[in-house]
């Protein structure tokens, strides 16, 4: 929507390029301004990821200034925010029903909680997005033609299913969705890092991704992938090592609630994990709910260890959010309540750091802090899998599983093979 210019460490200026909204209203600088401070004075969530700029200023139709309290290297790759109407901003339009944008796709319909419509502006392709939460019966209406595609959740026995299905072919890509085991830290079992070194030398990843996974995986050692610019290629993932495991607990055998959700993939890896950690001598009572009420637990921070995945992390802002002891609930995403003041200074100092050679330094080196102290172990990050019927073609997978293929995807009603 926009190019932009550093004019000094703290004021970045934006020059809007021509663009309309789906209504037909011009977008300008006044519905960026709408848009941002509608965030900042609420009570979003996403108040803390915009939380460092000071002032926004219009200077004309196409041109606005952003005014923060400290440098930020990567504050133009924070503003990701979809660009409201400023008078509909004004009167209350409820866009949580009826959106507004102006990508590439506009809004058609929601006829039912499970169904959306929207339609590429291109050419005009309508595209009807379903909500169907059992993999079993996504993969059979792929097979009976109700739908054309899908993407991820898939147990490897239906990946294995669908390859060898005429009519259908798969892709798959390398992710990096981070899968991991977070623990409430002021808890007196996990909170012992002792304890969660225990867990991290007891599990046996190779071995799950091999034989649960069937290599659709590769091994975590820190939240952002090793490729990351601020990733640290130097980290070793936790090896397999029961003996010292063992050695840790000095004899122990701690019992510890294990909450995952009902979905059964996630179900039989969270009983793989809990029969790893049962060899050690860890005793495990494992504990499924259905997404909502599991999620709901994990954000008001009733567990005592669980697994999760991060999605579409890009940024490494995401360590203030998760790690730093400022962002415990509801200010961030701290649901452990971890707590270290070197972590918090690392945070701070890359934060502050005047170029992103700089900022990538001390982020590899918090993530070597975060990998020894352990307010997660790291598990996997899991690959992508999207499943079309043979007509759909030039869709393509993005490394954090956003749907932004569907730009360019194409749907021959013949049937024919896909080049």
């Amino acid at each position: 929507l926009a190019t932009w210019q550093r004019i000094t460490p703290t004021l970045y200026r934006f020059t809007l390029k021509e663009a309309r909204f789906h209504n037909g209203m011009p977008l300008t600088a006044r519905d960026v301004y709408a848009t941002y401070s509608s965030v900042l004075q609420g009570s979003s969530p996403l108040r803390s990821t915009l939380g460092n700029i000071a002032s926004l200023e219009v200077r004309d139709r196409r041109t606005l200034d952003f005014t923060l309290q400290r440098p930020d290297p990567l504050f133009p790759g924070k503003l990701t925010l979809g660009i409201l109407p400023a008078p509909l901003i004004e009167k209350g339009h409820p866009f949580h029903q009826r959106p507004v944008g102006s990508g590439p796709f506009a809004f058609v319909d929601w006829p039912e909680e499970n169904r959306l419509r929207l339609r590429r502006l291109e050419d005009g392709q309508l595209f009807e997005f379903l909500r169907v939460p059992d993999p079993t019966v996504r993969v059979l209406k792929l097979l009976k033609g109700e739908i054309h595609m899908l993407q991820n959740d898939l147990p490897p026995e239906l990946i294995a299913y669908l390859k060898r299905r005429k009519g259908v072919y798969l892709l798959r890509g390398k992710g990096s969705n981070f899968t991991y085991l977070g623990f409430n830290l002021q808890d007196p079992v996990v909170g012992e890092k002792r304890v969660r070194q225990a867990i991290a030398y007891a599990i046996d990843r190779p071995a799950i991704i091999r034989y649960l996974l069937k290599g659709a995986a590769r091994e975590a050692s820190a939240m952002l992938p090793p490729e990351h610019w601020a990733g640290n290629p130097d980290l070793p993932s936790y090896p397999y090592d029961p003996a010292k495991a063992r050695a840790l607990l000095q004899g122990r055998s701690p019992s510890i609630t294990y909450k995952t959700s009902s979905d059964p993939f996630r179900l039989r890896l969270a009983t793989v994990i809990q029969h790893q950690l049962a060899q050690v001598g860890i005793r495990v009572d494992l504990r499924s709910y259905d997404w909502g009420t599991f999620y709901g637990d994990i954000k008001a921070g009733r567990f005592q260890m669980y697994s999760l995945s991060w999605v579409g992390i890009k940024t490494p802002d995401i360590f203030r959010y998760v790690f730093h002891s400022a962002s415990i609930p509801p200010r961030g995403a701290n649901r452990g309540r971890f707590s270290d003041p070197e972590v918090d200074r690392l945070i701070e100092a890359a934060e502050a750091a005047p170029t992103l050679e700089a900022q990538a330094l001390l982020y590899r080196k918090l993530q070597r802090l975060l990998w020894e102290a352990l307010p997660y172990v790291p598990l996997w990050y899991e690959d992508h899998v999207f499943a079309a019927r043979r007509g759909v073609s030039g869709y393509t997978i993005a490394l954090d599983g956003n749907y932004d293929g569907l730009r360019h995807v194409h749907f021959d009603r013949s049937g024919k093979a896909v080049p």
